[in-house]
């Protein structure tokens, strides 16, 4: 009977510092992103990338060729954040930083790296403070991320004044214009209209402007871009009338 043989496994340290050393390396590279607002290059593999990612193995195609542009433009990412999702498909670890893990969790979101998620995610519940748990909170409602929208809101109970040492108006004022309330059900919408009139902190004429939408049962109906879905937005099913690309 013939030996099955034995898997034996060499150091794994080496072997992740030498991938590591490939990440935006332009040595043998065969793809180039151009990512952020600041329009950074990055380099990367194309095998690589698909193997790992089902995203970018959609995004690259099976086989290279003219259909691909390159370079691929992904502008909404920020290239630390983008660097940080390289970084973790070419080891499977990553340096996580407190300033950009929102971010990284984000793009983890929209790339649908499951595992890459739940490291920043727990890496988001050990810095959490006064300073990120609003944008962390934002995040979480974004994207559905239950556990986490509970742990901000708890932490904001625990930390109100600190949280909130300034006017609640005075912090809400630039987000409030980013709202999509467009998206928001009609009974959602018409609580949050009642309870705006006890607390004033959304402007009428934005309300107005999503219910209109919801009258019209069209997407188009809302002026500027807030009732489109941004990627990772949970679809449901008053948003099949919206009929317009994500964001």
């Amino acid at each position: 009977m013939e030996n099955p043989g034995l898997t034996v496994h060499g150091q794994a340290a080496p072997f992740s510092t030498a991938l590591r050393s490939l990440v935006n390396n332009s040595w043998y590279s065969d793809i180039c992103f151009v990512v952020g607002r600041e329009r950074q290059e990055v380099f990367a593999h194309r095998c690589l990338l698909a193997c790992r990612c089902n995203f970018f193995q959609r995004l690259l195609g099976t086989e290279p060729g003219p259909g691909v542009p390159s370079p691929v433009v992904l502008s909404t990412v920020p290239a630390e954040a983008f660097l940080a999702v390289l970084e973790f498909l070419y080891t499977n670890s990553v340096k996580l930083h407190r300033c950009s893990v929102l971010e990284v969790l984000t793009a983890a979101v929209e790339y649908g790296l499951e595992e890459l998620r739940e490291l920043c995610l727990e890496f988001v519940v050990k810095v959490l403070d006064v300073e990120l748990v609003c944008e962390a909170l934002q995040v979480a409602v974004t994207f559905g991320l239950g556990p986490l929208q509970e742990r901000c809101i708890a932490f904001i109970e625990t930390h109100s004044q600190a949280v909130l040492e300034r006017p609640v108006a005075e912090v809400a004022a630039p987000v409030v214009p980013e709202l999509r309330l467009a998206l928001l059900a009609p009974a959602e919408l018409s609580a949050l209209e009642e309870q705006n009139r006890r607390e004033p902190l959304i402007p009428v004429e934005q309300i107005v402007e999503a219910w209109k939408c919801h009258a019209l049962r069209r997407g188009d109906a809302v002026r500027g871009a807030p009732c489109r879905r941004r990627r990772g937005t949970l679809p449901r099913d008053h948003h099949r009338f919206l009929d317009l690309r994500f964001k």
